[in-house]
């Protein structure tokens, strides 16, 4: 296990069941290796140490590929290794606290409360890059296709 952080190892994100599924390498190159390393240390440390539960990532890294066969966004961050996907899946924690205290108390590129309902998001999608433009929207379906509004 390659550690990248205090409680975050890089196998934990780039693992997934579509890559092995497809016999996809989900593999960084050493650029996108440092960018998961300061989105580990500016975002997921930070959450995982305010809450004191392991923080569940659903998505992390994805090779071109991998997105391609998810039906990914083409400008997807998760390709550079700048975005995560918080899925806490009813734990002591729920998606909603995850969401706004990221939006209150961190620095980010985009944080997107992912579906859902007004209560409570599917996922959080975060990500940090070197702008950090502190956007917060919200995905929604519309004629069975996704959109983006203003948080």
């Amino acid at each position: 296990m390659t550690k990248i952080s205090k409680h975050l190892t890089l196998e934990e994100l780039t693992y997934s069941e579509i890559a092995i599924k497809l016999g996809i390498t989900n593999a960084p190159t050493q650029g996108q290796i440092a960018n998961l390393t300061r989105l580990a240390e500016k975002v997921f440390e930070p959450v995982r140490e305010h809450f004191g539960v392991p923080i569940h990532i659903s998505s992390g890294y994805r090779i071109i590929n991998l997105n391609q066969a998810i039906r990914g966004s083409i400008t997807s961050q998760h390709c550079r290794g700048e975005a995560i996907d918080i899925d806490m899946k009813g734990d002591k924690v729920n998606n909603a606290q995850i969401f706004y205290w990221i939006k209150d108390n961190l620095k980010y590129d985009q944080l997107i409360w992912e579906f859902g309902d007004k209560k409570n998001p599917d996922w959080v999608h975060v990500s940090y890059s070197g702008a950090n433009k502190q956007q917060t929207l919200k995905a929604v379906k519309v004629n069975g296709k996704t959109h983006y509004e203003n948080f």
